[in-house]
This record gives structure tokens, C-alpha cells and sequence, in this order.
């Protein structure tokens, strides 16, 4: 008995031991947020200090000391300090994911050669947007993000758009790109563009915007700069176990009654893993404000009523009829890594809008000044599809320390529809575009100080173009002419290098050359129009190249100065556009086209004081010549020609101007203490375009004076920003002339003359982590109520907009 109770005994005390190894000795693992990849030497403490630990070089470390419910702090001087307890690190399978710290100087990015570089070595202004600010900012569209980093200015003319413009340029000058993908295809127009809300701000988890000419790395089109959008990778398991993470996230907006809804999910084992996405977006018809212009009021719009058009009161002046839309946005991500030498990437993107209406031309009057021109006018869905597989091989080689060979598949899908008041016609062209892409980069790191990147690209866009009309009173429908040549190409093949070469630890040097070849192949059909042409074949080169260098005469102070050449090549829509009308013009064909080049020169700065107060600074300067611009041609021998009943100006692309583009950027950031922060932007920039003939006029894509002002409040918990963002005014001498015939979006001046009035909104937005599993935002946008209009946009502004958004995760 006595051997029993004695054996009792020890079976007692070990299931003690073994309850309280399972209760109180936990091992966990400590994360980088971004990446997945353990974080050593990380600090964990509680409130007063009295236990500690620390993250061992696999990023482990044991929270025996710590009870269940305690708060346990993490600290590491590179990342964000993070809280949490025992309890809620055994429901997230005891790992811990810590997000860096936005310390610009130390930031990598990936822009300026496809491989991570140390952003303090690159001369060119780049900026960040990380996936820490998209969540607190809580953009609609990838458009909205863009604008709300205080740098980027984006016309919208509806509201299912947003067409960037950098240093002066826009739409087809500047390049667009996805998880090192090119988004602009043979039908990138140099009117504004909306291809940009196609991208999910929820899958976005960093943003890279290249200021100036990026040819050498991305070719044509990157003659303004590079925005670069990386998603979301899918993380691994660093257990043998597969691991299950995720969000769940919901937003509302007043302005607009916003409904969207998000989801993302994550698989992991060790060797591959999984990530999907999903978003539906529903907007509804935007309110402007109260205070402002009477003349952007939508007084009145058109419905059909008995097989007529009439012309009906709105109801509500400021709520603009009709610009709401529906969007869906899906993502799937696999991941496969075998090895530390090896990693298969496929990526599956898809979105698409419902029908959304073209505000800016709704809104245009008739002749007679009694009406409204158009009783319809929409875009069909907006389709964007891209496969995208990419192989990465690092490890030592002859040749390279790095290769990774990018294949992708784009398909895009866009229509428009237009009919006038009281007309029974809708003419509509629909446009397919197919794009294939390969791309094959290395990096090489062996050659001492000195760091190469090169690779080689081809491109292959194939476009399909269809045109109709249909009676919408007889449902009969015919053939007419389609917007572009159907089943026109466009490729382009090309091979850079670019080097790094640190002279000395505080001066680094970086500098490339790319060739790209570009063909344009376009048979014309001349079914509806006698054109005087067959087709089109163009074949064209262009070498580009940049120079530039960082340097630091001190450890916080940094002088960048970098020259670099653009390029653009003539695409389908520049050379085959047929019969695209603009107020009182029709647009022709022009096969006789050559590329457009720019020449620009950057110097800039960064002066850390005391680690309390960053200034930074650039001026810029861009000469564009062979300036592809709008201009007026001759069609047949004719001036003027009519068109769908109206005698319209005959204008065609041409190799026909000049231009100068030059500007100021200046940023601060000030801190006050570990709670307390300031910053500022401040962009002007100058413009001016000479045609042929000598006459200078502005330069169509020049952004008024445009900055912010932020006062943010932080801690572990609540962030709160309360701010200022502002526009200057462009008079009617500055307003390019393309603009002053649309007097119709713009206000009118004591001349009776159309300008761009300055404006000014009031904002805060603030975000609440609940727990860490729970965060809430809310923000009231523009509490002043103000009415006003961007420059250049069709849509007037939101009002006063409350927005409210929850994030859970799992």
C-alpha cells in the first residue's frame, strides 16, 4: 500500500510538472510582418519590467516567466512596439508578427531595379506607402490611395476612376505596375485614365512611386514616373504544422453611402502557402458639399419616360445623378519554396466594375444652352485579369547571386456607350486587349563595390476593337466603326543594365542604359471611313540611360543628384484612334508617328536635425520633345468634316510640341515627444508646351500648387490625425487650352472666363486597436462642408464624409 500511495504520489507530481510545462512554458515565435522571416534579439518585458526575455536567432524565446493574462510588451529598435498576452499568443498559434518601423533612410525598396536596394543609396525621389498607412488611411480605390499620400495629384472625371499626374505628366507618360508587372497596354490614351481602380487597396501591402523618367528599368511610357504596387505575399509556417491566419474587414462612407466588405485568407506549411483575397465595393451617387459654387450644383439630368428623353429637376442638387458603381476584386496567391535556393510564385488577379457613368460628359450642355448634350453617357464593366508566374533563383553563380524569370498574362476589357438627347442611337465600341509578358532580371553582387542589374523584356498587346448602333426603340442593331483597327498589335523587345558602385561608405553612384525595339502594326478598315491609308507599320528604337549619385557629407544630411532620359513609344491609340469625339472635334488616325523623348534633371535633399525635425527638398526640371499631343490635321484635304451630324474640327496625334516641366517638392516631419508629430508637403510645379509654330500655351497635365498639413497623435492603441489639405488656384492665362473649351467643369471669373478656383478642407481620421485581434476607424473628411472641384476633374468633390470602418483578425 505504502508503494502505491508512493507511486500515487509521483504520478501526482509528475502530471504537475508536465500541466505546468504545458501551462506556463511557452515557447513562441517572433515574426517580421512583411515577410515571415524570424526576428532576433527582440525584448519581451511587462509593465513594470520585473520579467524579461528575449528572441533567440530563430526568433524563439520561452514565456515561462510570464502568466497567462499578463501583458507582455515587444520591443525591437527596428520594429513597432507590440503588446499582447499569453493567453491570446496560444489562440494565434503562439506566433507574434511585428511590423518595421518607417525609418526612410534604412527602407529597402525594389523600384529602380527590380532587386531590393537601400532606398538612401538611390538619387531619384522615391516614395513609400506601406500596407500600416493604407490601413489607417482607408482609401476607396487605389487612386484615393495614391492622392492621400499628399504627394501624388489625381483627377477623377466620375467617380469609378482616378488619373494620376506626376511632375506634369500623366495617363500614357506615366507607367503603372503590378507585383513587377507592366498594367500599361497598347491602349493607354493620353486623356485621363481610370485603369488604376482595377488595383485592391486591401491586397496592397506596399506602393512605390518613382518621380521622374524610369525607362531604363520599365521602357516606354515611364516618362513621368513609376508607380509600383506590391501585394500581399502568402506567408509560410515556420512550425511542421499548417498554420490559418486571415482578415475580415468593413467600411462605410457617408458622402457616398459606401458599403464594402473584405476578406482575406492565409494557409502556410513550411515549404508553400496560400493567400486569398476577396472585396466587393458598393458606391452609390456622391454628394457634394453645401458650401461653394452654385454653378456646380447637377440642377437637372435626363430619364427615359415613354420612349422619350426628358429632361426631369433634381430633387437634390448635390447629389450628383448618376456616378455610383459596384466593384468586385478577387486575389489568389500560391507560393512554393523547396529550398533556400529556390521559390515558385503564381499569382490570379481579377476585378470588375458594373456600367459607371462618364459624370464629366453627362454634364456637358447643348448648343442652345437649354439642355444637356448627352441623355447617355457610360463606360460597360472595366475587366482586368493577369496570370502572373515568376521564378526566383538566388544562390552563387558565374553570371549572377540572383535570377528571377516574370511571365504574365493580362487580359483587359472596356466599352463605351453614348447617345444624345432625344436621339434613338447608342454607339458603342468595345475593346479587348491581350497582353503577353517575360521579363528576366539577375542580380549580381560579387564584383566588390560595385552591385549590377540587367535583364531583358518582351511584350506582346494584340487589340480587338468592335463598333455598333443600336436604336433603342427598334432594338435593331448595326455594324459601325470601331474605335481602333481590330486585331492590331503592338511589341516591344528590349535588354538594360544598370550598376551600383559605392565609392566610398557615404557617396554611392548608380547608373544604366536600356535598347528598346517597339513594333506597331495596324490594318485600317475602311468600311465606314475613306481613309487614305491601309495600315500602319511602324517600327522604332530608342536608347535611354540615368546618372546619378547619393551622397551624405554628414550622417544626417543627404545631397541626391540624378539625369536621366524617357521615352515613349506611339501605341494603338495614339496612331489608330478612329473618329474619338471631343467638344466641337473629331479625333482621326495618324500612322506617321514617331516616339516622344524626355531629358530630366533632379538634385534634392534630407536634413535630419536631432532626430526631431526631417527636411527634404527637390527641384526637378523635364524637356520633352516630339511631344505627342493633339493638334489640328487635315482628313482627305479637309479642315472640318461632319460628324454624327455636326461640322467638327479635324485633330490628329502628332510629333507636334515642345515641353518644359519644372517644379519645387518640399516635406517636413516633425516630432515632439514619442506621441506628438507634424508633417507637411508642398508641391509646385511649372509648365508650358510650344507647337510648331512657336506659340506657347500650358501644359495640359500641370497640377495646381498642391500640399498638406498633419497633426497626428499616437500610441500603442489610438492614432488621430487632424489635417489640412490644399489646392491653388489656375487662371484662366495658365488654364491649357484643351481646358479652357470645357468651360462647362470649370467656374467662371469676373471676365466671364473658365479657371480653376484654389480650395481648402478640413479632415481627421483616426484608427482604435480594440485588442489585437479588433481595430476601428473612423474619420470625418471635409467637416467644413466645402463644394469644390480638383483641376482638370469632371466630378465635384465629396462633402462633409463620414467614414467608419472595423477590421478583425484571425
Amino acid at each position: 500500500m505504502q508503494y502505491l500511495s508512493s507511486m500515487r504520489n509521483t504520478g501526482l507530481i509528475l502530471f504537475f510538472l508536465l500541466f505546468s510545462l504545458t501551462v506556463f512554458a511557452q515557447e513562441i515565435t517572433v515574426l517580421d510582418a512583411d515577410t515571415g522571416n524570424p526576428v532576433a534579439n527582440v525584448a519581451l518585458y511587462n509593465k513594470d519590467k520585473s520579467k524579461t526575455a528575449v528572441s533567440d536567432f530563430n526568433g524563439k524565446s520561452d514565456l515561462a516567466v510570464f502568466s497567462r493574462n499578463e501583458k507582455i510588451i515587444f520591443k525591437h529598435i527596428s520594429y513597432e512596439v507590440f503588446t499582447t498576452t499569453k493567453a491570446r499568443l496560444t489562440k494565434k498559434g503562439n506566433r507574434v508578427y511585428l511590423t518595421l518601423k518607417p525609418e526612410e533612410l534604412m527602407e529597402v525598396v525594389m523600384s529602380v531595379s527590380k532587386w531590393e536596394q537601400q532606398k538612401k543609396d538611390i538619387p531619384q525621389k522615391i516614395e513609400s506607402i506601406n500596407a500600416r498607412s493604407i490601413s489607417f488611411t482607408a482609401p476607396q480605390t487605389a487612386a484615393d490611395l495614391l492622392q492621400t499620400s499628399g504627394k501624388v495629384f489625381v483627377q477623377k472625371s466620375q467617380l469609378g476612376g482616378g488619373s494620376p499626374m506626376i511632375r506634369g505628366f500623366a495617363t500614357n507618360r506615366l507607367l503603372l505596375s503590378v507585383d513587377g508587372v507592366r498594367m500599361n497596354n497598347a491602349i493607354f490614351r493620353g486623356g485621363n485614365i481610370q485603369n488604376v481602380i482595377s488595383i485592391d487597396p486591401f491586397t496592397i501591402k506596399n506602393t512605390e512611386v518613382i518621380f521622374g523618367p524610369g525607362s531604363v528599368i520599365y521602357g516606354s511610357d515611364a516618362i513621368g514616373g513609376v508607380m509600383n504596387f506590391f501585394t500581399h505575399k502568402p506567408r509560410f509556417s515556420f512550425t511542421d504544422s499548417l498554420t490559418f491566419s486571415g482578415n475580415v474587414n468593413y467600411r462605410f462612407s457617408s458622402a457616398n453611402n459606401e458599403s464594402t466588405s473584405h476578406v482575406d485568407f492565409n494557409f502556410g506549411q513550411q515549404k508553400w502557402a496560400s493567400h486569398t483575397s476577396f472585396t466587393y465595393n458598393n458606391f452609390n451617387d456622391l454628394a457634394m458639399g453645401k458650401n461653394g459654387r452654385d454653378s456646380y450644383l447637377r440642377n437637372n439630368y435626363v430619364i427615359r419616360e415613354d420612349n422619350r428623353d426628358v429632361l426631369v429637376t433634381n430633387s437634390d442638387p448635390r447629389k450628383q445623378v448618376t456616378t455610383g458603381y459596384d466593384q468586385i476584386n478577387f486575389l489568389q496567391k500560391f507560393t512554393y519554396k523547396p529550398n533556400n535556393t529556390w521559390n515558385y510564385d503564381l499569382g490570379l488577379y481579377y476585378s470588375e466594375t458594373s456600367d459607371y457613368s462618364r459624370y464629366d460628359r453627362l454634364i456637358r450642355p447643348n448648343d442652345e444652352g437649354d439642355g444637356l448634350r448627352s441623355a447617355e453617357w457610360f463606360y460597360g464593366p472595366q475587366k482586368w485579369f493577369m496570370g502572373n508566374f515568376q521564378i526566383t533563383k538566388k544562390g552563387k553563380s558565374k553570371f549572377y547571386d540572383g535570377v528571377k524569370l516574370t511571365t504574365a498574362y493580362q487580359h483587359f476589357q472596356e466599352s463605351r456607350n453614348n447617345r444624345d438627347f432625344q436621339e434613338p442611337e447608342r454607339y458603342t465600341t468595345q475593346e479587348k486587349v491581350d497582353a503577353l509578358s517575360i521579363n528576366l532580371d539577375f542580380e549580381n553582387k560579387k564584383i566588390g563595390d560595385l552591385r549590377l542589374y540587367y535583364g531583358a523584356e518582351y511584350i506582346f498587346n494584340k487589340v480587338n476593337s468592335e463598333g455598333s448602333l443600336e436604336n433603342i426603340e427598334t432594338n435593331v442593331i448595326s455594324g459601325a466603326a470601331s474605335r481602333y483597327p481590330d486585331g492590331s498589335t503592338w511589341q516591344t523587345m528590349a535588354a538594360y543594365i544598370n550598376g551600383e558602385y559605392k565609392l566610398k561608405p557615404n557617396f554611392t553612384l548608380l547608373s544604366g542604359v536600356r535598347y528598346s525595339q517597339v513594333w506597331v502594326d495596324a490594318q485600317f478598315d475602311t468600311t465606314y471611313y475613306p481613309f487614305p491609308f491601309d495600315e500602319a507599320d511602324i517600327i522604332t528604337g530608342a536608347f535611354t540611360g540615368s546618372v546619378g549619385f547619393s551622397w551624405f557629407p554628414k550622417a544626417d544630411f543627404q545631397i541626391t543628384l540624378n539625369g536621366s532620359t524617357g521615352f515613349r513609344a506611339p501605341n494603338i491609340d495614339d496612331i489608330g484612334k478612329i473618329f474619338d469625339s471631343e467638344p466641337g472635334s473629331v479625333v482621326v488616325p495618324n500612322p506617321n508617328l514617331e516616339p516622344e523623348y524626355a531629358y530630366n534633371g533632379e538634385l534634392g535633399f534630407r536634413k535630419n536635425i536631432k532626430n526631431k525635425l526631417v527636411l527634404k527638398g527637390a527641384t526637378f526640371y523635364s524637356y520633352l520633345v516630339d511631344a505627342l499631343v493633339r493638334r489640328d490635321f487635315e482628313f482627305n484635304g479637309e479642315t472640318e468634316i461632319l460628324y454624327k451630324g455636326e461640322l467638327s474640327n479635324v485633330q490628329a496625334i502628332q510629333n507636334a510640341a515642345k515641353a518644359y516641366v519644372y517644379g519645387f517638392e518640399f516635406g517636413l516631419e516633425a516630432f515632439f515627444n514619442e506621441n506628438w508629430s507634424l508633417s507637411s508637403n508642398l508641391t509646385l510645379t511649372e509648365g508650358i508646351e510650344e507647337d510648331d509654330s512657336g506659340v506657347d500655351s500650358a501644359a495640359r497635365h500641370v497640377a495646381p500648387t498642391f500640399g498638406d498639413v498633419h497633426l497626428v497623435w499616437q500610441d500603442q492603441k489610438l492614432k488621430a490625425d487632424l489635417f489640412l489639405n490644399y489646392n491653388g488656384e489656375i487662371s484662366n492665362d495658365d488654364l491649357a487650352l484643351s481646358e479652357q473649351s470645357k468651360d462647362y467643369i470649370y467656374a467662371t471669373d469676373t471676365n466671364g472666363n473658365p479657371f480653376s478656383p484654389s480650395w481648402h478642407t478640413l479632415n481627421f481620421r483616426s484608427q482604435y486597436q480594440i485588442s489585437n485581434a479588433l481595430k476601428t476607424t473612423l474619420s470625418l473628411e471635409n467637416f467644413t462642408d466645402q463644394r469644390y472641384r480638383t483641376y482638370s476633374s469632371g466630378i465635384i468633390a465629396p462633402g462633409i464624409n463620414l467614414i467608419l470602418g472595423l477590421g478583425y483578425s484571425f
